[in-house]
């Protein structure tokens, strides 16, 4: 999965846009962005990279933002959709 599918994926689940970023960093959002040693995943709080996850590749980040934010959208509003299996 790419970043862009994600970004898809998230719209068609009814996913609110201020809870993540994707390629980049925003306040108070799970982000991920490419960095020079891979990809990470993280929560963007201040200037801060909360919580800072590594991949290798997109795909990993994309699975690890997706699930992140199922979780947070179980906590919030009490609704998700199934986990994956790997």
């Amino acid at each position: 999965m790419t970043g862009k599918e994600l970004n898809e994926y998230f719209k068609n689940h009814l996913v609110p846009s201020r809870l993540y970023k994707i390629g980049g960093k925003h306040n108070n959002r799970i982000c991920m962005e490419k960095s020079d040693k891979g990809w990470e995943v993280f929560f963007s709080e201040r200037k801060d990279k909360v919580g800072l996850m590594h991949f290798e590749d997109e795909s990993s980040a994309c699975a690890s933002m997706k699930d992140e934010i199922r979780k947070m959208m179980e906590i919030l509003y009490g609704i998700t959709w199934a986990p994956e299996r790997a």
